[in-house]
């Protein structure tokens, strides 16, 4: 993993922070959720352009979180697949680790036909501990595809850093992640995705946002970003990719990696 680097820290340092439990109290009752793609220069400028309208998250005195997350799927890829063919009703099942906290959460995250997505998570001990009868009753629970627990098996699993910030208003979250890797539990293979930064704008579509000002500026787009497919598209072997090849295209100008 690759630690923070010391140019973000030098502008997270002069952000007011905000605690995990203020952050939680914050509820965007008519939230839109956008993806951006970014590099790590860009990064730079956004953090030193936010410091009047934004605070940070900070959980035991640090300001950004370090993140591990395992996805499943059965051994047709069956997730990836609604995925990749535009299905709008889709879900992704995973583990993930909180590493900064030491929580350990078994996510259902599922988005509806209008684009909106939800989260149901359950505790767990650990990754390795997932196959129990109440998981699989959360599974059967919250599922919106016929897929039982037992058919599921880690495929992918990624590492990352993520600074969460949010505006003065309280209005909009961003979710900054960086340093991602991802490691192939089936095909052995590792990736480190150099330069690549996911911005995440959670936001309250009614109310003014600085920060859609400042990506505009910096020239940042929108960019849909699945993390488990793109982690399965570039390291699992003859897999179906070619809807993804566009959005594949533009991270490897970002991380020179070919794709």
């Amino acid at each position: 993993m690759v630690f923070m680097r010391t140019d973000f820290l030098k502008y997270l340092e002069t952000l007011p922070g905000i605690s995990l439990d203020e952050m939680s109290a914050i509820r965007l009752m008519n939230r839109t959720d956008r993806k951006y793609l970014a590099t790590e220069e860009q990064l730079v400028k956004l953090l030193e352009m936010a410091q009047d309208d934004y605070m940070v998250q900070v959980i035991d005195d640090k300001r950004y979180a370090e993140y591990r997350t395992t996805y499943l799927d059965d051994d047709s890829y069956t997730m990836y697949i609604k995925h990749h063919n535009g299905f709008l009703r889709r879900q992704k099942v995973r583990v993930r680790e909180y590493l900064t906290t030491g929580d350990v959460f078994f996510e259902v995250k599922i988005k509806n036909n209008h684009g909106r997505t939800k989260k149901k998570r359950i505790e767990v001990d650990s990754p390795d501990s997932i196959y129990t009868n109440e998981t699989s009753d959360f599974l059967d629970k919250y599922a919106i595809l016929p897929i039982k627990l037992d058919e599921l098996t880690p495929k992918i699993t990624n590492h990352f850093e993520r600074i969460t910030l949010v505006n003065n208003a309280k209005t909009e979250r961003l979710t900054i992640d960086t340093g991602l890797s991802f490691s192939n539990n089936v095909s052995g293979k590792e990736l480190y995705m150099n330069n690549l930064v996911i911005i995440e704008v959670k936001r309250d579509s009614n109310t003014y946002s600085p920060i859609l000002e400042i990506l505009r500026k910096l020239r940042i787009h929108p960019s849909g970003c699945s993390k488990y497919c793109v982690g399965i598209a570039l390291t699992a072997n003859g897999i179906k990719r070619n809807r993804f090849n566009i959005r594949l295209r533009n991270i490897q100008k970002i991380t020179n990696h070919y794709v």
